[in-house]
């Protein structure tokens, strides 16, 4: 073993064996469909470690064994909130947007029922809010179910709180139509006005459950850079239960790095990273 990495060993707070990482990628996986490769170790220590300091166990078999033995709901969410990851802008993928407000464009009458299935902090969500209303304007009939996992991160997204340097994709006319800047202490913040939050309903959901809480088929949806963490049979069983909640002909949009080509009975490709219900 390198000496460097002698030395990260025992500045450890915890000890870590391949034992311990085992179980923790077992039990993610079971639990929320993420398939962690040997490049993570670093990641999950860091992240399940904060748990054991929360929970006050000095080594992980203590905490997995009470985490499988104990059976409580609050600390199973918190386990997962620790190791999924939620990168996310205003406005990322932005050719996705440009291509959502053409389709609301082409059917200004339609009540427009839209699923963003990983919200994470609300990036996502706001930027489907805004296209949408861009698109259709005050009489523009959209609604928004936005879920994620994390139980943390929805309600940053609840909140609709966000620094300006954050919401520099937008533009200055998208700013101040959609957002209430802060004042005196809240200086460099923006809120979401009410008045585009009420199309969002925002709640948790795991897409590895067998029976997802949705009963609308949808127009669009957003599944944007999920898949890369879920192995192959995940990745089927997740499309097909979207291939069942999407109408058809319905729009679903994938992250840059993800290609469901295997997937060709379920959905065809449109466009980049857009692919179509059949």
């Amino acid at each position: 073993m390198k000496p460097e990495a002698v030395a990260q060993l025992q500045a450890r707070e915890f000890a870590w064996t391949p034992a311990d990482f085992e179980r923790i990628r077992q039990l993610i996986y079971r639990h929320a469909g993420i398939s962690l490769h040997e490049g993570k170790q670093a990641m999950v220590y860091s992240r399940v470690s904060r748990r054991l300091r929360e929970t006050g166990h000095d080594s992980f078999r203590s905490y997995l064994d009470w985490l499988e033995s104990n059976g409580d709901a609050q600390e199973w969410q918190e386990f997962i909130n620790a190791l999924t990851t939620n990168l996310t802008s205003f406005f990322r993928e932005n050719h996705h947007f440009v291509e959502l407000a053409r389709l609301a464009r082409e059917q200004p009458a339609h009540d427009w029922k839209i699923w963003c299935s990983a919200a994470s902090t609300g990036e996502e969500p706001y930027s489907i809010a805004i296209t949408m209303a861009d698109a259709l304007g005050a009489a523009g009939r959209f609604h928004i179910w936005a879920s994620d996992i994390d139980t943390r991160v929805l309600e940053t997204a609840q909140r609709g709180i966000y620094k300006l340097e954050q919401l520099k994709p937008l533009s200055s006319e998208q700013l101040r139509r959609y957002f209430l800047r802060g004042k005196g202490a809240n200086e460099g913040l923006a809120r979401v006005k009410p008045e585009l939050q009420r199309h969002l309903q925002f709640f948790t959901l795991n897409l590895i459950d067998e029976h997802w809480p949705l009963r609308e088929v949808f127009d669009v949806v957003f599944c944007r850079n999920v898949m890369i963490y879920f192995d192959h049979a995940t990745q089927r069983k997740v499309l097909a239960r979207i291939h069942r909640v999407l109408r058809p002909h319905g729009t679903l949009f994938v992250g840059h790095a993800e290609n469901f080509s295997d997937a060709r009975d379920l959905f065809r490709l449109r466009g980049k990273t857009i692919y179509e219900r059949l």
